[in-house]
């Protein structure tokens, strides 16, 4: 069973929650739960297996500049966003939430086309209006 947060970062990483509803969302939680979702996230780009080579693409589709902070660290493979001041934890959001998406997608092409049991693929379809939940889970 996933945490309501796994299920609304699967959820916007295959596109199936648009990114401005999960930036809202985040920025709805407290800081502390902020760099909590921000250190899973980096955890679920491991997992995805996301590569540096994703890291242009990513910066270009979270709309985040190349210069910002998030950005520059990706460039370098870093991954302490979580460890930002507050002003960046957004544009650390949508940067990850980025670099998820493409490792994810791929991921799903390359290994999981024909199926899999893997739940955060098999997620239900999103009710039109449906809202996010909290972090905690």
């Amino acid at each position: 069973m996933l945490y309501a947060h796994e299920v609304i970062l699967n959820e916007l990483a295959q596109g199936l929650r648009p990114t401005a509803e999960g930036v809202e969302w985040f920025e709805g939680l407290s800081e502390d739960d902020q760099r909590k979702i921000l250190h899973a996230l980096v955890l679920f780009c491991g997992q995805a297996r996301a590569r540096e080579d994703d890291v242009p693409e990513s910066i270009a589709r979270s709309g985040i500049r190349p210069t910002h902070t998030p950005a520059v660290m990706l460039t370098k493979w870093r991954f302490g966003m979580d460890q930002l001041p507050a002003y960046e934890l957004t544009e650390s959001f949508r940067l990850l939430v980025a670099l998820f998406s493409i490792a994810d997608t791929r991921r799903r092409t390359l290994y999981c086309a024909g199926g899999c049991g893997h739940a955060w693929h098999n997620l239900p379809d999103l009710p039109r209006n449906a809202k996010a939940e909290s972090a905690g889970g």
